[in-house]
């Protein structure tokens, strides 16, 4: 059996690899790389990082945003968030966003990873998952970054946060946000 027969049969659809993956499987691992990928058992996502396509009645699937971003980064220690995520806040926000925001400990930039545009953005920590607090702690520390204006949202905004619990959101203002957001958190919720 050949070396490259032997890297086909350890390929699993929809999965992503880093070139050192297959250092370990390849002798040749740059012109194996080439073959599957003029083939199409692989695609090329970015520098030294290939997808598997999964096949789908569709056509082929692109590769789950967490699984490209853990992947590139060589860290799971990561919160992927979509600026859209703050319509569901009720705080006036209506627009549709086409680049996600991965903040990390690692990499700060842009970065196009299979075709679409993430805005890296390295933090000191990061929450385990996406909470209702942490999402509006984003929003505030986010306003000038909004296609709505900074007056409509934040007024809304410091209203919702004096609707939620004060602890929650302290603690992931502290955890997470900016000292910006932090300060119109504590004059928010002193006002109440």
């Amino acid at each position: 059996m050949s070396a490259l027969n032997d890297v086909k049969k350890r390929l699993r659809p929809g999965q992503v690899y880093r070139r050192q993956d297959f250092e370990k499987w390849s002798n040749a691992v740059d012109r194996h790389l080439r073959q599957l990928v003029e083939e199409g058992r692989l695609e090329k996502v970015s520098g030294g990082l290939y997808l598997a396509p999964r096949q789908t009645r569709y056509g082929k699937a692109p590769a789950r945003p967490e699984k490209l971003v853990e992947s590139f980064l060589k860290d799971d220690r990561f919160l992927l968030v979509s600026p859209n995520a703050y319509n569901g806040l009720g705080v006036g926000t209506t627009q549709l966003y086409n680049e996600p925001v991965v903040y990390n400990l690692k990499r700060h930039g842009r970065f196009d990873l299979g075709g679409r545009v993430y805005d890296f953005r390295k933090k000191p920590s990061v929450p385990a998952k996406l909470t209702e607090e942490v999402l509006l702690v984003d929003l505030l520390q986010n306003l000038d970054r909004l296609a709505e204006t900074r007056a409509e949202v934040l007024p809304r905004a410091l209203d919702r946060a004096r609707r939620m619990n004060p602890a929650r959101l302290f603690k992931a203002a502290r955890d997470f946000g900016s000292v910006r957001a932090q300060r119109l958190l504590s004059q928010a919720l002193e006002a109440a």
